[in-house]
């Protein structure tokens, strides 16, 4: 538990190492190059990274707990899988499945262990062989599942998921439908708040994604940004911020101690 005098200065601090980390973001943050951090030496900045690691993800634990998430802490992407079949899951009445997509999620190869379980059927939504009515079709059919799985593309310290997408079926899904959710997360993700979330995946998480997306044609592509571009491939369309979760306990939230996904 850390005491409720600090929390200043671990945010602080975290906004620090956030901006360290991502130096595209320090103009829009401080308003200027001018007034940039400079960067620390790579020695000392991996010491602060561990100093910062450890309060920064409790606090950030129990922001999620108090927002009536339920919470969980893995140290890999296996301990989490372990997590979610011995912890989660047997809680639950799970008879069908489905997910968003997430690279975070399929570190964990939970979906191929799901897979083995002949009581429970998946929803499939990412078929290469339907059209593009059969896609549709089949993700709204998702929203009815008993479980969706998926990532998140930032968690602020105050226990907020910020999401961003193209066609809406994975922030629906965490939004509404599906049963219960289970969000897998590194710490990657984690930002002081809204502003650097959004920030964030305009800068990182939306530019990768689109690029690993074969046939997009996206100018963030080439720039590395968003450029609020009018391209019929553009996957920034839709926003949800999940300040809680409702009912409580309806979402779960792993919290992976490594640096995972976009």
């Amino acid at each position: 538990m850390i005491p409720r005098s600090q929390n200043r200065v671990w945010k602080f601090a975290a906004q620090l190492l956030f901006l360290q980390k991502n130096p595209e973001e320090q103009a829009d943050i401080l308003g200027s190059r001018e007034y940039a951090i400079p960067s620390l030496p790579l020695h000392l900045f991996n010491l602060f990274q561990a100093f910062m690691e450890d309060p920064l993800i409790e606090s950030t634990l129990q922001a999620l707990q108090k927002n009536k998430f339920n919470a969980y802490l893995a140290e890999s992407p296996q301990k989490a899988n372990r997590i979610f079949f011995e912890k989660i899951l047997p809680t639950l009445q799970v008879r069908t499945y489905t997910w968003g997509d997430s690279m975070t999620m399929r570190a964990t190869g939970v979906l191929e262990e799901l897979g083995k379980q002949s009581d429970k059927v998946p929803i499939l939504t990412f078929d290469a062989s339907f059209s593009q009515t059969q896609k549709i079709y089949w993700r709204k059919q998702a929203l009815l599942a008993d479980l969706f799985l998926t990532g998140t593309n930032a968690l602020t310290q105050k226990g907020q998921l910020v999401n961003l997408d193209m066609i809406g079926n994975r922030i629906g899904g965490i939004n509404f439908g599906p049963e219960n959710v289970v969000i897998f997360v590194g710490i990657n993700k984690i930002v002081p708040d809204i502003e650097a979330a959004m920030n964030r995946i305009r800068t990182i998480a939306a530019p990768k994604n689109a690029a690993r997306h074969s046939g997009f044609h996206t100018p963030c592509i080439k720039t590395g940004t968003c450029m609020d571009c009018q391209s019929p491939d553009r996957i920034c369309n839709s926003w949800l911020i999940t300040e809680k979760s409702y009912p409580k306990g309806r979402i779960s939230v792993i919290l992976i101690k490594q640096e995972l996904g976009l």
